[in-house]
């Protein structure tokens, strides 16, 4: 059978273009039409032979049913009718919808619908495949074959390939098993077409022993000769017969037991299905064999004494030799898993399919008596099978079109393959080999002929010759530098010129390894190389002028790194040798600095000290450098091997003598000595593990140290010995066994060591934080306790520990091993809560001081200090849930440092109080007079100000208190009272020193007051007890000084207030008081004109500091009263004086009269004698 997915077209109709409705259902005239046009060309038959056979009566219902829903396809069929042998054929065509195949069958023609209806109104042809089906005395194995090889299988993977591969959705469709199973279905249709025909044996039966057979089961009994008649029996020409048939069966049976084949003419399936299917006709030759008819022809000859017939009859026919020899045989040919090479899709699965193959060889021939000699062809020729199934698969992905990553490694994957094969190959062989002396068979060269060994050869050299293309394509590229130079500088464009030339070789086969396909790529090679030689030309042109301009070697040997690709083509090799002695000359140098590196000695290098940040000890470190030095000489080595040209620079003159000076050195750089030396020491020194884990070593600064016992050099030791073996040293056993006690015992020494150094810094820490060693007590008592238990611990049983554990079984131990390596955990442990601890503690400490500093530093308001005092406890209380013993002892210490700084802070706010309040009045702005404000909101204060004042007590400012003297019903007095002067000055007092002593204590157990007993002592919660301590006079000054005040403002109030006996006093009363004294009433007017500056004058009030005397009030009204007294007094005074006057002057002038009365004479001489 044959597909043909062509499309004919349909054939011109002459209505098939007008547009008209749609009908109902096809019209038959329509498909008759598309059918003539169709069947001539197709069939080769004329229209008037398919009139005449093909549309009967039936054809319309025919059509009318294919074109409705219900049929999917119908079947034009070309039958051969029946001839004489000297008269030419003739044939008659059928449509029907049932397709059955006959011999007669030449030709027949699919017609499948591509839609459920067919549209009237489209063509024909768009809605119907057409698959044509081949008939005849073949066997349709080839034809399908053909169909499914050539055509479908094909075309599927051109429709996969036009998608851009199998994507991950197509592989989740299934793509990938769909290819499989076209493959499984071509390797079976191949496998049906290559079957050698197994002839089928059929034992003729005498028409006699049939029909007694028949009547003995008829019977239901068993068939014996009994059911023959005696005559019958004993009839010659009856047994004759009988005996002929028995030749017969001996023939035909021997015809399958004799039958053979030549395993090296054909393919391995054809060996393999034609042992299974002579195992399955022995099968049915044994079944008839058994047959009731058989025995019963037997029995009759043996009956007539004809032994000659029946004893030798099994043996002649060969039977049950046969038999067991194909079954022995199928032993191999049984689950054989050639289809897995036969059916594979890809490299990887023929890689899978030769293990598969030749380890079912391997194995099946050792229980299979299968000669060796028909194995040897057998494995030939799945070395067929492999080959041409590795040409369809590496001829599907187009190697010259792929890209060079898929070309290699698709090559790459081939190479692999190959050496798949050859390793089981030499496998097979060996068994091979070792069975043919096992059975003794006759001597054979085991030797095969391998039919894929020019396709190996063939892609082993194309990887190569690919390989070397790329390398001249990239080096040529643009971003090279060999392509700078363009056609304008008189040059080729090299880039262009090399895909010229793999232009020529990559339309060929270049897998076919036929004498042809060898020609033509022979002619195309040497195309390829005329026009790669220009190339070649033109690169070493350019690379000669490089290392031309090459300033240094450095510089020359960079060319050669970069351009090292093209040195594999020895044309280009050959033009680089000019440059010889300078790039030696450059090799030379570097070697001398590598001996000048040697002669510095490692532990002055730089290696040294990295070697040691990577904790490699020193030995290791030594050798590693020696042989970096070693490797950096083998690298310039190598460059003397490349400038030189290859395998024999050893031969030049130079280069022998680089290559005597590197084997000089070499030897100097041999790390053996060094390691020689370092066994030599480590076996002279004695290194065991043992002793205590600690010791108490004497300080030089005096006191003792806390140290672990173990000597550093052990865990160099181990540490050596893991890096020595790192680098292939072979270390004795006995140092061996040293290092691994030394690791066994390594994590706990570091953990000591790490456990022991923390315990020191944290008690360094713990000393140099006084204040804190009290508190963390408990936790280095722990640490001492720990230390204490580990002073009677010995290394010894560490070293051990690995042993007894892996020795003795679990519930065996005595827990010693426990309590040793348990100890290290606990000690690190414990040491580690002390660091913590330690290292929390010291932190709150130090907020805890930096606060209690800030008291004696902090605004004097409740606010300020309130906050402090609580940071402090808060820390405290932290303490205390953290658990720190000794807190109530730490707390009162602390408490009592609190104590001394706001004592401190109390005595100075009473001493700023005394100065203010004593401070007379000097004009300060600060000062206002008015109602004074409440001390509470004077503390919390204005904000601003208190921005601007930060000194620690500068913000105490007691504002004056005004007094009033006023007058109300003739009555002057103060308002207010002194006394409330007295009790406003004590109050902000008391107020200042409330800002310390309200203060609440801080407490070392807030969180256990609510468990108290009822009858326990209260401790005091705040800080007026502060008050005891002061000193006396300090104390008593403030209130001394209010006393002070209270006196003077009384002393000046009461002058004010002898002014009310200016409304007391009665005119009269002082008038007759005075009585006619001019001297009392001159007295009196001096005292009133002395009186009235206390109120005659400009001020309204008067100062005392702290307190203002308001007079305004009254001095208005006093001074009116005070001049009506003066008025009166003064009028009085007058009077009493005028009256005085003329007084006197009536006594001068009667004085007078009198004196003029008496004469100068009488005077005279009265006067002489008076005088």
């Amino acid at each position: 059978m044959a597909l043909s997915p062509t499309i004919l077209p349909a054939p011109l109709l002459p209505d098939s273009a007008a547009p008209t409705p749609r009908p109902t259902s096809v019209d038959p005239s329509l498909f008759r039409a598309y059918l003539l046009s169709l069947l001539p060309p197709v069939f080769g038959a004329t229209r008037e032979e398919l009139e005449d056979s093909l549309f009967d009566d039936e054809f319309e219902e025919r059509v009318v049913r294919f074109a409705a829903e219900g049929g999917g396809v119908v079947y034009v069929t070309k039958v051969r009718q029946d001839y004489e042998d000297d008269a030419p054929p003739t044939y008659s065509y059928h449509l029907t919808h049932q397709l059955t195949y006959t011999s007669a069958n030449t030709t027949t023609l699919a017609l499948i619908k591509r839609t459920p209806i067919l549209d009237t109104l489209l063509p024909l042809p768009s809605q119907l495949h057409i698959l044509n089906l081949f008939g005849g005395d073949e066997t349709p194995y080839e034809s399908l074959h053909a169909v499914v090889s050539q055509a479908v299988k094909p075309w599927f993977d051109a429709f996969v390939g036009a998608r851009g591969g199998i994507k991950d959705g197509d592989g989740k469709m299934g793509i990938p098993m769909a290819k499989k199973k076209f493959a499984e279905l071509e390797l079976s249709l191949l496998h049906l077409q290559q079957n050698v025909e197994i002839p089928e044996t059929h034992l003729v039966i005498h028409p006699v022993i049939q029909r007694a057979v028949k009547e003995a089961q008829l019977a239901g009994a068993r068939p014996s000769i009994s059911y023959i008649p005696a005559a019958t029996l004993n009839d010659s020409t009856f047994l004759n017969t009988l005996q002929g048939h028995v030749n017969i069966w001996i023939k035909s049976i021997q015809s399958v037991t004799k039958l053979t084949r030549d395993v090296s003419s054909g393919t391995a399936s054809q060996e393999i299905n034609f042992w299974l299917s002579l195992e399955r006709a022995l099968e049915g030759i044994e079944a008839q064999l058994r047959s009731e008819e058989v025995n019963m022809v037997m029995e009759c000859l043996r009956n007539a004494k004809r032994f000659h017939a029946t004893v030798s009859f099994i043996a002649d026919t060969g039977h049950q030799e046969a038999t067991d020899q194909v079954h022995k045989y199928n032993q191999l040919m049984k689950d054989f898993p050639l289809n897995e090479l036969l059916s594979a899709t890809d490299l990887d699965k023929i890689q899978e399919s030769l293990g598969l193959i030749f380890g079912h060889i391997n194995k099946k021939l050792k229980l299979s008596p299968y000669p060796i000699r028909r194995a040897l062809p057998l494995v030939e020729a799945i070395s067929r099978d492999f080959n041409d199934q590795l040409l369809r698969v590496l001829t599907s992905h187009r190697l010259t079109y792929t890209p060079y990553e898929t070309f290699d490694r698709l090559l790459s994957q081939t190479q692999q393959i190959f050496r798949t094969w050859d390793e089981n190959l030499k496998e097979f062989t060996n068994v091979a080999r070792d069975l043919t002396r096992k059975r003794q068979e006759r001597f054979i060269p085991i030797k095969v002929q391998l039919a894929h060994m020019k396709l190996m050869e063939r892609t082993r050299y194309l990887r190569d010759w690919r390989k070397q293309h790329e390398q001249l394509a990239v080096m040529t590229g643009p971003t090279k530098g060999l392509a700078m130079v363009g056609k304008d500088a008189g040059g080729m464009d090299m880039e262009e010129e090399v895909k010229e030339a793999y232009e020529v070789v990559k339309s060929i086969d270049v897998l076919d390894v036929s004498t042809d396909g060898t020609e033509i790529w022979v002619t195309a090679e040497n195309a390829y190389n005329e026009r790669v030689a220009r190339v070649e030309n033109q690169i070493i042109s350019r690379l000669r002028d490089r290392l031309g301009t090459a300033r240094n070697a450095n510089e020359m040997f960079r060319v050669f790194s970069k351009f090292n690709a093209l040195f594999v083509r020895p044309k280009i090799r050959g033009a680089i040798q000019e440059y010889q002695t300078q790039l030696i000359d450059s090799v030379k140098e570097d070697i001398k600095r590598l001996h000048d590196k040697f002669k510095t000695q490692y532990r002055f290098s730089e290696a040294y000290h990295m070697s040691q940040m990577r904790d490699i000890p020193p030995i290791a470190g030594a050798i590693i450098w020696a042989r970096e030095i070693e490797r950096q000489l083998s690298t310039y080595m190598k460059r003397v091997e490349d400038v030189l040209g290859g395998k024999d620079w050893e031969l030049y003159a130079e280069g022998q003598k680089l290559k005597t000076e590197s084997t000089a050195f070499r030897r100097k750089l041999d790390t053996r000595p060094v390691y020689e030396a370092w066994l030599h020491e480590i076996s002279r020194r004695n290194m065991g593990i043992d002793g205590r884990l600690f010791e108490i070593v004497k300080i030089n600064r005096g006191g003792y140290q806390l140290q672990v016992h173990f000597d550093p050099q052990i865990i160099t030791l181990f540490k050596e010995v893991r890096n020595l073996l790192w680098l292939n040293f072979q270390v004795p056993h006995a140092i061996n066994n040293m290092a691994k006690d030394a690791k066994r015992v390594y994590p706990h020494a570091v953990s000591l060591m790490e456990t022991v150094r923390t315990y020191s810094q944290t008690l360094d820490l713990v000393e140099g934080n006084k204040g804190i060693e009290m508190l963390v007590a408990e936790y280095r008592n722990e640490a001492q306790k720990m230390v204490a238990r580990g002073i009677s611990l010995r290394w010894d049983f560490f070293v051990n520990a690995y042993d007894t554990h892996r020795f003795m079984p679990a519930a065996g131990l005595d827990g010693r091993e426990n309590r040793h390596i348990a100890y290290v955990r606990e000690f690190a442990s414990v040491v580690s809560i002390l660091q913590d601890k330690t290292n929390s503690l010291i932190d709150v400490y130090k907020e805890i001081n930096r606060v209690i500093e800030e008291l004696s530093t902090c605004p004097f308001t409740l606010e300020a200090f309130s906050d402090l005092i609580s940071k402090v406890q808060a820390a405290i209380d932290q303490l205390n849930l953290e658990g720190y013993a000794n807190l109530e002892n730490w707390v009162a210490e602390l408490d009592q440092r609190i104590e001394a700084i706001l004592l401190q802070r109390l005595s100075r706010i009473i001493q700023i109080w005394c100065a203010e309040f004593d401070r007379v009045d000097d004009g300060d702005t600060r000062r206002e007079t008015g109602i004074p404000r409440d001390m509470a909101n004077k503390r919390r204060g204005d904000k601003k100000g208190s921005d601007k004042d930060k000194s620690y007590e500068g913000n105490l400012i007691l504002k004056p208190i005004v007094h009033e003297i006023r007058i109300q019903n003739q009555v002057i007095f103060l308002d207010p009272p002194i006394e409330y002067a007295r009790e406003t000055w004590i109050k902000q007092l008391h107020e200042w020193l409330g800002v310390v002593c309200g203060l609440r204590r801080i407490q070392s157990s807030r969180y256990e007051i609510g468990l108290q007993m009822r009858g326990s002592s209260v401790t005091e919660l705040t800080y007026t007890s502060l008050l005891t301590r002061l000193d006396g006079a300090t104390l008593e000054r403030p209130f001394a000084l209010v006393e002070q005040k209270v006196h003077q403002v009384r002393e000046y109030v009461a002058k004010w207030l002898q002014f009310q006996s200016l409304w007391d006093l009665e005119a009269e009363y002082v008038f007759n008081r005075l009585g006619d004294s001019l001297a009392n009433w001159q007295q009196l007017l001096t005292e009133i004109k002395k009186t009235r500056s206390t109120f005659d004058n400009s001020d309204t009030q008067r100062t005392f500091g702290v307190c203002v005397i308001d007079y305004e009030q009254v001095q208005a009204r006093v001074n009116a009263k005070y001049d009506a007294w003066q008025r009166d007094i003064l009028s009085r005074f007058g009077v009493k004086l005028g009256n005085a006057m003329k007084e006197m002057h009536a006594s001068i002038l009667k004085a007078r009269h009198d004196l003029e009365q008496q004469s100068i004479e009488g005077l005279m001489g009265s006067g002489g004698r008076r005088y």
